[in-house]
């Protein structure tokens, strides 16, 4: 494996659930610690500062994943949990999870009644959430707790790092959005040894996929003067999606957001990164998404106003156990992402403004 091969790696296999970030955390602390001045917002997303003079540039990316947490344990040794972030009851069944305690880590697997005890009827409507358990081999409530599970521990999904056929394709879970997160400490490698003409931010912030509570933390932490929000996009790519509902497409660039639930992007900042692209030559995708947000949500209203736009690296399968990225859309990315920052001097920001 290549560096950026082992970044993504150790990023995605991390545990760090909304709220339980601990161990997701004191990794990337460990990757920003050489590369500035750390700092930290007081619910745990941290900081890196480089720089002294010039425009406050905040690059962020969410350190968190979504997963579950146990809230209920029955009489005969099932768990049952409560989502943390946004899962799709059609992603869960049969899917293999790990169960944080205080003794150790446990597997288990998600599961609800068998369709063989199932009529016609139930077997066509969707099993929801409510109706799911955790099964960790229990047979009683007391061998439950003698294996160390308490309400409220936390449940990632089971699943390790892979390169795929073709090589360039990774498969993995919390891509979403661990990449946001590499793309962060990769462009603070590169303006470590390289000149820039502003003081650069790269936060790694906790609890996006709980309402963005981490951006609206750091970005009062920053009070930046830009904002570039790093993240993944979705594919539009695979079976049953139509062009006029997304065209973005694995291996076909990094994305740029156009619109989203609770963003319009500056722009300006919009139209410095488009030209950038065409500079650089990089194909650029764009896209919408009216169905959710980002950390911009909250740092383009911090203050006063900060110009923000959304960068993204195209993703399949996100909000499930397993996505799917491309490497050449990660590099491209990170490529116009430090020719953009490049950019971002006194009088290009101050021009950024309506």
């Amino acid at each position: 494996m290549d560096q950026t091969q082992e970044l993504l790696k150790a990023l995605t296999e991390a545990h760090g659930l909304p709220g339980y970030e601990t161990e997701a955390r004191e990794l990337v602390r460990g990757y920003l610690e050489p590369l500035g001045v750390l700092e930290k917002d007081r619910i745990g997303s941290l900081i890196c500062r480089q720089g002294d003079d010039g425009p406050r540039v905040l690059l962020a990316g969410h350190m968190d994943e979504i997963g579950f947490m146990i809230h209920h344990v029955s009489k005969e040794g099932f768990l049952r949990f409560q989502p943390l972030g946004g899962w799709w009851d059609q992603v869960l069944l049969g899917q293999q999870v790990i169960v944080k305690t205080h003794k150790g880590d446990l597997p288990g697997v998600i599961g609800a009644k068998p369709p063989h005890m199932l009529t016609q009827e139930e077997r066509k409507q969707v099993v929801e959430k409510k109706d799911m358990y955790i099964d960790i081999g229990a047979t009683s409530k007391e061998e439950v707790a003698e294996a160390g599970v308490r309400l409220g521990d936390p449940v990632v999904p089971a699943m390790t790092f892979q390169v795929m056929a073709n090589g360039k394709s990774y498969m993995s879970k919390a891509f979403d959005d661990r990449v946001g997160v590499a793309l962060t400490i990769d462009a603070l490698q590169h303006f470590r040894e390289a000149a820039h003409p502003n003081v650069l931010y790269g936060v790694a912030t906790v609890m996006e996929e709980v309402g963005t509570r981490g951006a609206k933390t750091s970005a009062e932490a920053v009070d930046p003067d830009v904002g570039i929000i790093l993240e993944v996009d979705i594919c539009g790519d695979v079976p049953g999606i139509k062009p006029e509902q997304s065209d973005v497409k694995l291996g076909g660039g990094p994305s740029l957001l156009l619109l989203d639930a609770h963003m319009i992007p500056n722009l300006r900042l919009r139209d410095l990164v488009i030209e950038t692209a065409e500079e650089l030559d990089i194909s650029l995708q764009f896209s919408t998404m009216m169905g959710g947000a980002t950390d911009g949500a909250r740092v383009h209203l911090n203050r006063i106003g900060v110009p923000t736009v959304v960068l993204g690296v195209p993703a399949r399968h996100i909000h499930s156990h397993a996505s799917i990225i491309h490497r050449d859309d990660y590099d491209r990315a990170l490529k116009l992402l430090i020719a953009v920052v490049e950019k971002l001097d006194e009088e290009t920001v101050a021009g950024l403004a309506p």
